[in-house]
């Protein structure tokens, strides 16, 4: 949110101030640079999760080699076994095929798959009257939904761990006997078929958040060699849509395909292509590197309100921007972590005036950073060094929140 501008988008539309403008820019690019097939990391831990299912799956098949001589049905045992591992190597294999891609027909055939391994285990020792101590394959079914986690949405792994737990469940209380001295090797089993594709889930999911803030960060970061006053990235798309477009329009002029002078629908385009174009002119002269870090982050603009009448933040030379950039980030990051509606106010300026230094006369710009509900003893020491860059602090605590003001030094724009 960022105050007391209006927020309205390049082509002068006002969006009010909602959250639902707010990184755009980003997201779009985020969305844009995501390739079919899985990034690096992903693509390793999925490699990772395969292993871990290897692992898994040879414990369980020596159990069900040690076990063949007391199921009643072995051959329904080993079926399911194949089944599996049937099912778990194509979905792999296809899955590399195609750009580490599961389509909703493949991951449909690999539920049934697992669907049939877990029928034939049970099937087979159903008799015994103890699944807990006995079932193998099915319990491996648990695990090998980990090989699929990072191919399709948290939901899907949600739902399909959510009926393998309902199914074994079930299958314990009516068949196995829950007395005391039997119900720990149950609930084991239970467990070592439920959690692993839970816990997978948990980690993926963390991975993919931390790779969302590193690359909104580094998007956000290009903003410090910025100029003092320029578009941001959405806008700069925006602004070779619109140069194409005039382009094309003078060219058909130019070819004679439009003849002078223009129809009025034909007028009122280029007239529109005008006012654009000049709404993006007067933006250029208005906002500063500090909007833009703000508004097109997914998490500084959630947070962070900026107050910067005088729209001095431009004045700011690249390291005072880095480190006024990054004393956000943190703090920003703490809160994340904190209970919601806390947020960090940026105020900047006015400039109070000259000071002289040995490098000449700068201009002294105060900037206030006030947090809401962050006490100073948590504080990461690293945000004190990054507040350090930008120039002379103090610090004091209101309320249980903390309050840094800036004595920053910059260039006077006067003497240029």
């Amino acid at each position: 949110m960022i105050l007391p501008l209006t927020q309205e988008n390049t082509l002068g539309v006002v969006l009010g101030r909602g959250r639902r403008h707010q990184s755009n820019a980003t997201a779009r690019v985020i969305r844009d640079a995501t390739p079919r097939r899985a990034s690096l990391g992903t693509g390793f831990i999925g490699v990772g999760a395969a292993v871990v299912f290897a692992v898994g799956a040879v414990y369980g098949f020596m159990w069900f080699i040690g076990l063949w001589s007391v199921y009643p049905q072995p051959v329904l045992a080993g079926a399911a076994w194949a089944v599996l591992v049937l099912v778990v190597a194509a979905t792999l294999v296809g899955s590399q095929l195609t750009g580490d891609h599961l389509p909703n027909w493949r991951f449909a055939i690999f539920l049934a798959g697992l669907a049939v391994a877990v029928g034939l285990d049970l099937a087979a020792i159903w008799s015994l009257g103890d699944i807990g101590r006995n079932a193998t394959a099915a319990l491996s079914a648990g695990t090998a939904i980990i090989v699929v986690v990072t191919r399709r949405r948290a939901l899907d792994i949600i739902v399909s761990t959510g009926v393998l737990a309902v199914a074994l469940a079930a299958a314990i209380v009516v068949n196995s006997s829950l007395a005391p001295e039997n119900l720990a090797p149950q609930l084991t089993s239970f467990a070592v078929a439920v959690l692993p594709p839970l816990l997978a889930l948990a980690i993926v999911s963390g991975f993919r958040r931390l790779v969302q803030v590193e690359l909104d960060r580094v998007l956000v970061q290009s903003t410090v060699s910025a100029p003092r006053f320029a578009v941001g990235m959405m806008a700069s798309e925006e602004l070779a849509r619109l140069d194409l477009a005039a382009e094309d329009l003078l060219e058909s002029v130019a070819a004679g395909q439009i003849r002078l002078p223009l129809n009025p629908k034909t007028a009122s385009f280029a007239a529109s292509l005008a006012t654009e174009l000049r709404l993006h002119l007067i933006e250029g002269r208005r906002e500063t590197w500090l909007y833009h870090a703000i508004t097109e982050s997914q998490m500084l603009g959630k947070s962070v309100t900026l107050i910067d009448k005088g729209s001095l933040a431009g004045l700011l030379d690249p390291g005072q921007r880095d480190g006024l950039l990054a004393a956000a980030w943190l703090l920003v990051s703490d809160i994340g972590t904190s209970p919601s509606g806390r947020t960090v106010t940026l105020a900047i300026g006015p400039a109070t005036g000259t000071v002289e230094t040995p490098t000449g006369h700068r201009l002294s710009v105060p900037i206030a950073i006030t947090t809401a509900g962050v006490a100073r003893n948590r504080v990461d020491p690293a945000i004190w060094e990054a507040i350090r860059k930008v120039g002379q602090y103090s610090d004091s605590t209101q309320n249980s929140s903390l309050r840094v003001d800036i004595e920053c030094l910059v260039e006077n724009p006067a003497n240029e």
